[in-house]
Protein backbone atom coordinates (compact mmCIF):
# COMPACT_ATOMS: atom_id res chain seq x y z
CA UNK A 1 0.00 0.00 0.00
CA UNK A 2 1.06 3.25 -0.13
CA UNK A 3 1.02 5.73 2.86
CA UNK A 4 -2.13 7.15 2.09
CA UNK A 5 -4.04 4.04 1.90
CA UNK A 6 -2.13 2.60 5.11
CA UNK A 7 -3.71 5.96 7.30
CA UNK A 8 -6.92 4.91 5.68
CA UNK A 9 -6.86 1.42 6.31
CA UNK A 10 -5.60 1.56 9.95
CA UNK A 11 -8.35 4.54 10.50
CA UNK A 12 -11.31 2.20 8.93
CA UNK A 13 -10.56 -0.54 10.99
CA UNK A 14 -9.04 -2.84 7.67
CA UNK A 15 -6.23 -5.20 7.14
CA UNK A 16 -5.37 -3.43 3.67
CA UNK A 17 -7.48 -1.01 1.14
CA UNK A 18 -6.73 0.07 -2.58
CA UNK A 19 -7.68 2.90 -4.68
CA UNK A 20 -11.13 3.53 -5.08
CA UNK A 21 -12.34 1.60 -2.41
CA UNK A 22 -15.01 3.53 -0.15
CA UNK A 23 -14.61 3.25 4.14
CA UNK A 24 -15.93 4.67 7.20
CA UNK A 25 -12.86 5.81 8.71
CA UNK A 26 -12.63 7.30 12.43
CA UNK A 27 -10.91 10.81 12.82
CA UNK A 28 -8.01 11.61 15.29
CA UNK A 29 -9.02 15.79 14.81
CA UNK A 30 -11.93 17.87 13.40
CA UNK A 31 -11.22 21.32 13.52
CA UNK A 32 -13.16 24.68 12.10
CA UNK A 33 -12.76 28.02 11.76
CA UNK A 34 -14.21 31.45 12.29
CA UNK A 35 -15.49 31.91 9.06
CA UNK A 36 -16.63 27.91 8.57
CA UNK A 37 -17.55 26.85 11.65
CA UNK A 38 -20.69 28.61 12.31
CA UNK A 39 -23.15 26.58 9.66
CA UNK A 40 -21.27 23.77 11.25
CA UNK A 41 -22.82 24.32 14.65
CA UNK A 42 -26.65 24.90 12.81
CA UNK A 43 -26.19 21.86 11.11
CA UNK A 44 -24.92 20.21 14.32
CA UNK A 45 -28.15 20.89 15.75
CA UNK A 46 -30.40 20.16 12.94
CA UNK A 47 -29.02 16.92 12.88
CA UNK A 48 -30.13 16.65 16.20
CA UNK A 49 -26.78 16.04 17.78
CA UNK A 50 -26.36 16.97 21.52
CA UNK A 51 -22.56 16.33 22.23
CA UNK A 52 -19.47 16.33 20.05
CA UNK A 53 -17.96 13.13 20.09
CA UNK A 54 -14.48 13.82 21.96
CA UNK A 55 -14.38 17.14 23.71
CA UNK A 56 -10.40 16.98 23.23
CA UNK A 57 -10.28 16.00 19.24
CA UNK A 58 -11.99 19.39 18.11
CA UNK A 59 -9.98 22.63 17.25
CA UNK A 60 -11.99 25.95 16.58
CA UNK A 61 -9.83 28.85 15.45
CA UNK A 62 -10.33 32.22 14.95
CA UNK A 63 -7.88 33.13 12.03
CA UNK A 64 -10.23 34.16 8.60
CA UNK A 65 -11.23 37.70 9.54
CA UNK A 66 -9.54 38.31 12.96
CA UNK A 67 -9.38 40.45 14.54
CA UNK A 68 -13.27 40.75 13.75
CA UNK A 69 -13.24 43.37 10.55
CA UNK A 70 -16.91 44.23 10.83
CA UNK A 71 -20.04 43.00 12.74
CA UNK A 72 -21.05 39.88 10.44
CA UNK A 73 -17.49 38.55 11.53
CA UNK A 74 -17.86 39.39 15.00
CA UNK A 75 -20.87 37.09 15.20
CA UNK A 76 -19.19 34.12 13.34
CA UNK A 77 -16.92 34.21 16.30
CA UNK A 78 -19.34 35.08 18.96
CA UNK A 79 -21.24 32.34 17.37
CA UNK A 80 -18.10 29.40 17.57
CA UNK A 81 -17.25 30.70 20.72
CA UNK A 82 -20.31 30.15 22.10
CA UNK A 83 -20.26 26.44 20.58
CA UNK A 84 -16.84 26.05 22.25
CA UNK A 85 -18.06 26.91 25.63
CA UNK A 86 -21.38 24.90 24.85
CA UNK A 87 -19.31 21.71 24.12
CA UNK A 88 -16.46 21.97 26.41
CA UNK A 89 -14.20 22.09 23.76
CA UNK A 90 -10.88 21.88 24.84
CA UNK A 91 -9.14 23.57 21.82
CA UNK A 92 -10.37 26.81 21.16
CA UNK A 93 -8.37 29.42 20.34
CA UNK A 94 -9.54 32.80 20.89
CA UNK A 95 -7.60 35.74 19.38
CA UNK A 96 -4.66 36.54 21.12
CA UNK A 97 -3.82 33.06 21.49
CA UNK A 98 -4.83 31.93 17.98
CA UNK A 99 -2.95 31.77 14.69
CA UNK A 100 -3.49 30.60 11.29
CA UNK A 101 -4.72 27.22 11.59
CA UNK A 102 -2.20 25.35 9.62
CA UNK A 103 0.60 26.62 11.27
CA UNK A 104 -1.16 26.76 14.70
CA UNK A 105 -2.22 23.16 15.36
CA UNK A 106 1.11 21.14 14.56
CA UNK A 107 2.80 23.82 16.58
CA UNK A 108 0.57 22.98 19.41
CA UNK A 109 1.33 19.26 19.07
CA UNK A 110 -2.42 18.33 18.07
CA UNK A 111 -0.86 16.59 14.58
CA UNK A 112 0.70 13.47 14.66
CA UNK A 113 2.43 10.99 12.32
CA UNK A 114 -0.51 8.82 11.06
CA UNK A 115 -3.65 10.78 12.12
CA UNK A 116 -6.81 11.16 10.20
CA UNK A 117 -7.35 14.53 10.00
CA UNK A 118 -10.77 16.61 8.53
CA UNK A 119 -10.67 20.59 8.44
CA UNK A 120 -13.24 22.91 6.86
CA UNK A 121 -10.33 24.29 5.09
CA UNK A 122 -9.60 23.82 1.86
CA UNK A 123 -5.97 24.23 2.92
CA UNK A 124 -5.93 21.62 5.57
CA UNK A 125 -3.57 18.72 3.46
CA UNK A 126 -0.93 21.45 5.11
CA UNK A 127 -0.70 18.92 8.28
CA UNK A 128 0.62 15.94 5.45
CA UNK A 129 4.21 17.69 6.07
CA UNK A 130 3.93 15.69 9.30
CA UNK A 131 3.08 12.05 7.78
CA UNK A 132 -0.66 12.94 8.46
CA UNK A 133 -3.32 12.29 6.08
CA UNK A 134 -4.85 15.54 6.23
CA UNK A 135 -7.98 17.23 3.87
CA UNK A 136 -10.88 19.32 3.70
CA UNK A 137 -14.45 19.14 3.91
CA UNK A 138 -17.07 21.14 4.01
CA UNK A 139 -19.23 22.64 6.96
CA UNK A 140 -21.73 20.17 6.61
CA UNK A 141 -19.43 17.11 6.53
CA UNK A 142 -17.38 18.52 9.72
CA UNK A 143 -20.92 18.58 11.71
CA UNK A 144 -20.96 15.04 11.02
CA UNK A 145 -17.64 14.10 11.86
CA UNK A 146 -18.33 16.06 15.55
CA UNK A 147 -21.28 14.17 16.00
CA UNK A 148 -19.74 10.38 14.70
CA UNK A 149 -16.18 10.71 15.37
CA UNK A 150 -15.88 9.51 11.56
CA UNK A 151 -16.52 9.61 8.06
CA UNK A 152 -16.66 8.21 4.92
CA UNK A 153 -13.86 8.22 2.33
CA UNK A 154 -12.88 7.50 -1.16
CA UNK A 155 -9.53 5.96 -1.02
CA UNK A 156 -7.12 8.32 -3.50
CA UNK A 157 -4.76 7.53 -6.23
CA UNK A 158 -1.63 8.47 -5.29
CA UNK A 159 1.15 10.20 -7.49
CA UNK A 160 4.69 9.62 -6.22
CA UNK A 161 6.84 12.79 -6.72
CA UNK A 162 10.70 12.58 -6.31
CA UNK A 163 12.70 15.20 -5.51
CA UNK A 164 16.45 15.02 -6.15
CA UNK A 165 19.33 17.82 -6.45
CA UNK A 166 19.85 20.76 -3.95
CA UNK A 167 18.34 24.41 -4.19
CA UNK A 168 20.28 27.13 -5.89
CA UNK A 169 20.34 30.32 -4.20
CA UNK A 170 17.91 32.01 -3.69
CA UNK A 171 15.26 29.21 -4.21
CA UNK A 172 13.62 27.69 -2.23
CA UNK A 173 9.67 25.25 -1.27
CA UNK A 174 7.81 27.44 -2.88
CA UNK A 175 9.64 27.60 -6.20
CA UNK A 176 9.35 23.62 -6.04
CA UNK A 177 5.80 23.56 -5.45
CA UNK A 178 5.13 25.99 -7.79
CA UNK A 179 7.37 23.83 -10.63
CA UNK A 180 5.00 21.11 -9.90
CA UNK A 181 2.07 22.37 -9.77
CA UNK A 182 3.00 23.87 -13.10
CA UNK A 183 3.86 20.44 -14.67
CA UNK A 184 0.63 18.79 -13.12
CA UNK A 185 -2.10 21.76 -13.18
CA UNK A 186 -4.30 23.08 -11.00
CA UNK A 187 -6.56 19.73 -11.66
CA UNK A 188 -3.86 17.55 -12.84
CA UNK A 189 -4.13 15.51 -8.86
CA UNK A 190 -7.82 15.75 -8.84
CA UNK A 191 -8.52 13.67 -5.87
CA UNK A 192 -5.40 12.23 -5.48
CA UNK A 193 -2.62 12.03 -2.70
CA UNK A 194 0.55 13.70 -3.60
CA UNK A 195 3.12 12.23 -1.80
CA UNK A 196 6.48 13.88 -1.98
CA UNK A 197 9.79 11.57 -1.58
CA UNK A 198 13.64 11.77 -2.52
CA UNK A 199 16.69 12.34 -0.57
CA UNK A 200 15.74 16.32 -1.00
CA UNK A 201 12.86 16.27 0.65
CA UNK A 202 14.31 14.17 2.99
CA UNK A 203 17.16 17.29 3.74
CA UNK A 204 14.18 19.92 3.83
CA UNK A 205 13.47 21.87 6.89
CA UNK A 206 9.95 21.22 8.59
CA UNK A 207 8.63 24.88 7.65
CA UNK A 208 9.92 23.95 3.88
CA UNK A 209 7.80 20.75 4.10
CA UNK A 210 5.04 22.60 5.31
CA UNK A 211 5.22 25.16 2.07
CA UNK A 212 4.90 22.13 -0.25
CA UNK A 213 2.16 19.86 1.49
CA UNK A 214 0.05 23.54 1.89
CA UNK A 215 -0.34 23.91 -1.47
CA UNK A 216 -1.14 20.21 -2.75
CA UNK A 217 -4.80 21.12 -3.20
CA UNK A 218 -3.43 23.49 -5.67
CA UNK A 219 -3.02 20.98 -8.02
CA UNK A 220 -6.25 19.33 -7.06
CA UNK A 221 -4.44 16.98 -4.59
CA UNK A 222 -6.91 15.39 -2.11
CA UNK A 223 -3.80 15.78 0.54
CA UNK A 224 0.08 16.18 0.30
CA UNK A 225 1.91 13.50 2.49
CA UNK A 226 5.67 13.12 3.39
CA UNK A 227 6.26 10.19 5.24
CA UNK A 228 7.90 11.12 8.54
CA UNK A 229 11.76 10.78 9.36
CA UNK A 230 13.96 11.88 12.22
CA UNK A 231 12.69 16.06 11.17
CA UNK A 232 9.30 14.59 11.78
CA UNK A 233 10.10 13.09 15.19
CA UNK A 234 12.35 15.65 16.46
CA UNK A 235 9.53 18.20 15.45
CA UNK A 236 7.51 16.34 17.33
CA UNK A 237 9.32 15.73 20.29
CA UNK A 238 9.48 19.74 20.53
CA UNK A 239 5.61 20.09 20.75
CA UNK A 240 4.65 16.78 21.76
CA UNK A 241 6.51 14.64 23.69
CA UNK A 242 3.94 12.66 26.07
CA UNK A 243 2.09 11.51 23.16
CA UNK A 244 5.15 10.46 21.12
CA UNK A 245 5.90 7.87 24.38
CA UNK A 246 2.60 6.73 24.02
CA UNK A 247 2.81 6.26 20.21
CA UNK A 248 6.63 4.96 19.21
CA UNK A 249 8.23 5.73 16.18
CA UNK A 250 8.12 2.12 15.14
CA UNK A 251 5.36 2.41 13.45
CA UNK A 252 4.91 1.38 9.92
CA UNK A 253 4.67 4.89 8.23
CA UNK A 254 5.92 4.85 4.66
CA UNK A 255 4.93 3.38 1.63
CA UNK A 256 5.36 -0.71 0.73
CA UNK A 257 8.04 -1.18 -2.30
CA UNK A 258 5.38 -2.41 -4.57
CA UNK A 259 2.76 0.21 -3.86
CA UNK A 260 0.94 1.48 -6.98
CA UNK A 261 0.79 4.81 -8.46
CA UNK A 262 -0.83 6.73 -11.02
CA UNK A 263 1.88 8.18 -12.04
CA UNK A 264 5.67 9.19 -11.01
CA UNK A 265 7.00 12.93 -11.06
CA UNK A 266 10.62 13.45 -11.11
CA UNK A 267 11.62 17.09 -10.54
CA UNK A 268 15.25 17.79 -10.09
CA UNK A 269 16.20 20.86 -7.43
CA UNK A 270 19.42 21.68 -9.39
CA UNK A 271 18.20 23.56 -12.43
CA UNK A 272 15.28 25.05 -10.56
CA UNK A 273 15.52 28.69 -10.51
CA UNK A 274 12.94 31.29 -8.39
CA UNK A 275 9.37 30.85 -9.78
CA UNK A 276 6.58 33.35 -9.77
CA UNK A 277 3.24 32.60 -10.65
CA UNK A 278 1.05 35.21 -12.87
CA UNK A 279 -2.63 35.96 -12.54
CA UNK A 280 -4.86 34.09 -12.14
CA UNK A 281 -3.85 30.75 -11.44
CA UNK A 282 -1.35 28.81 -9.46
CA UNK A 283 0.41 27.03 -12.09
CA UNK A 284 0.78 30.22 -14.00
CA UNK A 285 4.27 29.87 -13.75
CA UNK A 286 6.93 31.65 -15.35
CA UNK A 287 10.81 31.98 -14.28
CA UNK A 288 11.78 35.09 -12.42
CA UNK A 289 13.83 36.28 -15.45
CA UNK A 290 10.41 36.96 -17.39
CA UNK A 291 8.74 38.68 -15.25
CA UNK A 292 11.14 41.42 -13.93
CA UNK A 293 10.28 44.71 -13.91
CA UNK A 294 6.65 44.61 -13.24
CA UNK A 295 5.41 47.16 -11.01
CA UNK A 296 3.35 46.23 -7.52
CA UNK A 297 1.85 48.33 -5.12
CA UNK A 298 1.80 45.80 -2.15
CA UNK A 299 4.04 42.99 -1.04
CA UNK A 300 2.48 40.32 1.81
CA UNK A 301 5.10 37.96 3.27
CA UNK A 302 2.79 35.07 5.27
CA UNK A 303 0.08 33.17 5.64
CA UNK A 304 -0.13 29.46 5.67
CA UNK A 305 1.97 29.07 3.08
CA UNK A 306 4.54 31.10 3.87
CA UNK A 307 4.29 32.62 7.42
CA UNK A 308 7.00 30.52 9.25
CA UNK A 309 9.98 31.79 11.05
CA UNK A 310 12.50 30.24 8.10
CA UNK A 311 10.13 32.70 5.61
CA UNK A 312 11.29 35.69 7.85
CA UNK A 313 14.30 35.26 7.96
CA UNK A 314 14.89 34.18 4.66
CA UNK A 315 13.50 37.85 3.66
CA UNK A 316 15.43 39.38 5.93
CA UNK A 317 18.37 37.98 4.89
CA UNK A 318 17.53 39.11 1.13
CA UNK A 319 16.23 43.18 2.51
CA UNK A 320 19.35 43.71 4.72
CA UNK A 321 18.84 47.18 5.94
CA UNK A 322 17.28 48.15 2.54
CA UNK A 323 14.01 50.08 2.63
CA UNK A 324 10.85 49.58 1.43
CA UNK A 325 11.02 51.05 -2.14
CA UNK A 326 8.81 54.30 -1.39
CA UNK A 327 5.72 53.08 -4.17
CA UNK A 328 5.54 49.29 -1.91
CA UNK A 329 3.25 48.56 0.72
CA UNK A 330 5.21 45.88 2.64
CA UNK A 331 2.77 43.34 5.24
CA UNK A 332 4.48 40.86 7.17
CA UNK A 333 1.87 38.07 8.65
CA UNK A 334 3.39 35.64 11.22
CA UNK A 335 1.19 32.59 11.25
CA UNK A 336 0.90 32.06 15.28
CA UNK A 337 2.17 34.46 17.94
CA UNK A 338 4.86 32.32 18.61
CA UNK A 339 6.33 33.40 15.13
CA UNK A 340 5.49 36.73 16.01
CA UNK A 341 7.16 37.03 19.46
CA UNK A 342 10.74 35.38 17.96
CA UNK A 343 10.38 38.06 15.39
CA UNK A 344 10.09 40.56 17.90
CA UNK A 345 12.57 38.87 20.40
CA UNK A 346 15.17 38.27 17.70
CA UNK A 347 15.28 42.21 16.33
CA UNK A 348 13.84 41.18 13.18
CA UNK A 349 10.46 42.64 13.41
CA UNK A 350 12.26 46.14 14.57
CA UNK A 351 14.44 45.54 11.53
CA UNK A 352 10.94 44.94 9.11
CA UNK A 353 9.20 47.70 10.42
CA UNK A 354 11.94 50.10 10.61
CA UNK A 355 12.55 49.20 7.06
CA UNK A 356 9.04 50.72 6.28
CA UNK A 357 7.11 47.45 6.57
CA UNK A 358 3.71 46.73 8.25
CA UNK A 359 3.55 43.64 10.61
CA UNK A 360 0.20 42.38 11.57
CA UNK A 361 -1.28 39.88 14.08
CA UNK A 362 -1.85 36.50 13.18
CA UNK A 363 -4.37 36.45 10.37
CA UNK A 364 -5.15 35.08 6.78
CA UNK A 365 -6.27 39.16 6.37
CA UNK A 366 -5.29 39.31 2.06
CA UNK A 367 -5.15 36.10 1.39
CA UNK A 368 -8.99 35.94 0.93
CA UNK A 369 -9.59 38.62 0.65
CA UNK A 370 -11.01 39.28 3.65
CA UNK A 371 -8.97 42.86 5.40
CA UNK A 372 -5.80 43.71 7.06
CA UNK A 373 -4.47 44.28 3.25
CA UNK A 374 -7.02 43.87 0.37
CA UNK A 375 -5.91 45.46 -3.08
CA UNK A 376 -7.59 48.63 -4.64
CA UNK A 377 -9.12 48.34 -8.52
CA UNK A 378 -6.10 48.05 -10.52
CA UNK A 379 -3.39 47.27 -8.41
CA UNK A 380 -0.83 44.81 -8.52
CA UNK A 381 0.41 42.82 -5.31
CA UNK A 382 3.14 40.24 -5.29
CA UNK A 383 2.32 37.52 -2.46
CA UNK A 384 3.88 34.53 -0.73
CA UNK A 385 0.36 33.01 0.15
CA UNK A 386 -0.93 30.46 -1.82
CA UNK A 387 -4.09 31.69 -4.45
CA UNK A 388 -4.45 34.18 -7.16
CA UNK A 389 -7.75 33.45 -8.39
CA UNK A 390 -9.51 36.77 -9.90
CA UNK A 391 -11.11 38.76 -7.11
CA UNK A 392 -9.75 36.63 -4.40
CA UNK A 393 -7.34 39.15 -3.15
CA UNK A 394 -9.58 42.40 -3.39
CA UNK A 395 -11.05 43.68 -6.56
CA UNK A 396 -11.51 41.78 -9.76
CA UNK A 397 -9.26 44.13 -11.52
CA UNK A 398 -6.21 43.74 -9.19
CA UNK A 399 -3.58 41.49 -9.78
CA UNK A 400 -1.58 39.05 -7.64
CA UNK A 401 1.57 37.41 -8.23
CA UNK A 402 2.43 34.32 -6.13
CA UNK A 403 6.21 34.00 -5.62
CA UNK A 404 8.00 32.87 -2.47
CA UNK A 405 9.69 35.19 -0.02
CA UNK A 406 12.80 35.59 -1.33
CA UNK A 407 11.38 36.97 -4.40
CA UNK A 408 8.76 38.61 -2.25
CA UNK A 409 11.49 40.75 -0.14
CA UNK A 410 13.50 41.63 -2.96
CA UNK A 411 10.33 43.29 -4.80
CA UNK A 412 9.29 45.12 -1.37
CA UNK A 413 12.99 46.77 -1.91
CA UNK A 414 12.87 47.73 -5.73
CA UNK A 415 9.56 48.24 -6.14
CA UNK A 416 9.24 46.11 -9.29
CA UNK A 417 9.49 42.15 -9.46
CA UNK A 418 12.91 41.62 -8.78
CA UNK A 419 15.05 38.69 -9.25
CA UNK A 420 16.72 38.16 -5.82
CA UNK A 421 20.28 37.38 -7.11
CA UNK A 422 20.70 40.95 -8.40
CA UNK A 423 20.48 42.64 -5.13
Amino acid sequence: MTLAEKILARHAGLASVKAGQIVMAKVDLAFGTDVTTALSVEVFHRMGAEKVFDTHKLALVNDHFVPAKDVQAAALSKAMREFAQEQGITNYFEVGRSGICHSLLPDKGLVFPGDLIVGADSHTCTYGALGAFATGIGSTDLACAWALGELWFRVPESIKVVVEGRFGPNVGAKDLILKLINILTVDGALYQALEFTGSSIRNMSMDGRITVCNMAIEAGAKTGLIAPDETTWDFIRGVNPARLISNPASLDLDSDPDAVYSQVVHIDLDSLTPLVAEPYLPSNVRPIKEVTGIKVDQVVIGSCTNGRLEDFQVAAAIMQDRPVHPGVRLLLIPATPQILIALIESGLAARFVKAGATLSPPTCGPCIGGHMGVLAKGEVGLFTTNRNFRGRNGHPESKVYLSGPQVAAATAVKGVIADPNEI
